[in-house]
């Protein structure tokens, strides 16, 4: 038999496929788990299309469907898919937006990218999709695409925690009992570092985020700046700074009724900032 690296895409599915397989007792059975997958799009008949090609393939189990993006990141809280088949034109948050979400989560799924519309590639390859599909999509290149992914999910193991966001994200998403809520990152004032957490201070009140100051003051580098070790504030909501008479330089920001404390590390570079806004 030869090789797969020689193989035409069906025998690389026939190989892959036996590979997965070994005799028991003179029976055959599955020895790897169905890669489990996400479908999120808002047509009903282009989901039925995919759920129907992936059904015809090998070793693959839909987990489940979502019409936009917020539904894809409450559906990926509920069932951890492995892939995630994204359209990128959707309501609200778009298949690009919500790929930027999806990266930041751990495990991170593979995406692959599924659309009517060619010229959107390059911002799907930026934001760390493993394949593009032009609609409407055929059997045998979304099995090339399955195959990637299965590459990916062997070799994740080592990447974990490695792959950011290659544009910030428009919003923060915060769980609450079970539900998301989408918080326009243009609505939060200041983030401030709380054990495990980051509170996210916004327009409509305060919210609890799983990710790391670091990472946020990173991918939000143009937004906000650190202002303490376990703060960054948006730099448009900084009105002035001040001394207190305790003789601590503060912050104060638009519509924060509490100035916050600035630290010596973090004063110089501060003032240096705002003088060139």
């Amino acid at each position: 038999m030869p090789s797969p690296a020689g193989m035409t895409a069906a025998m690389r599915r026939g190989y892959h496929h036996l590979q997965g397989r070994e005799r028991v007792r003179g029976k055959t059975r599955m020895t790897a788990p169905p890669l489990r997958v996400l479908i999120v799009d808002d047509e009903p008949l282009a989901r039925a299309r995919l759920r129907a090609l992936l059904e015809a393939q090998p070793g693959v189990q839909v987990t489940g469907e979502a019409g936009d993006g917020q539904a894809a990141l409450a559906a990926c809280a509920e069932h951890a898919p492995e892939l995630v088949l994204l359209d990128i034109a959707m309501p609200g948050i778009d298949g690009l937006e919500t790929a930027r979400h999806l990266a930041t989560l751990q495990p991170r799924p593979a995406i692959v990218f599924c659309t009517a519309y060619d010229a959107h590639a390059l911002s799907a390859f930026e934001a760390q999709a493993l394949d593009y599909l032009v609609k409407p999509v055929r059997g045998e290149r979304l099995a090339d695409a399955l195959d990637k992914v299965r590459t990916f999910l062997a070799g994740r193991g080592s990447r974990q925690g490695d792959a950011m966001p290659a544009q910030a994200r428009n919003h923060l998403c915060a769980r609450l009992r079970g539900s998301l809520r989408m918080i326009p990152v243009e609505d939060i004032r200041y983030l401030q570092a709380d054990e495990k957490y980051v509170v996210v201070h916004h327009a409509r009140g305060e919210d609890l985020i799983e990710e790391s100051l670091k990472s946020l003051e990173t991918e939000f580098a143009q937004r906000f700046i650190r202002i303490h070790r376990n703060c960054l504030v948006a730099r448009e909501q900084i009105v002035e700074l001040r001394r207190s008479p305790e003789g601590h330089v503060q912050a104060v920001l638009r519509n924060v009724a509490e100035p916050l404390e600035i630290s010596r590390r973090c004063l110089s570079q501060l003032r240096e900032t705002l003088r060139h806004l």
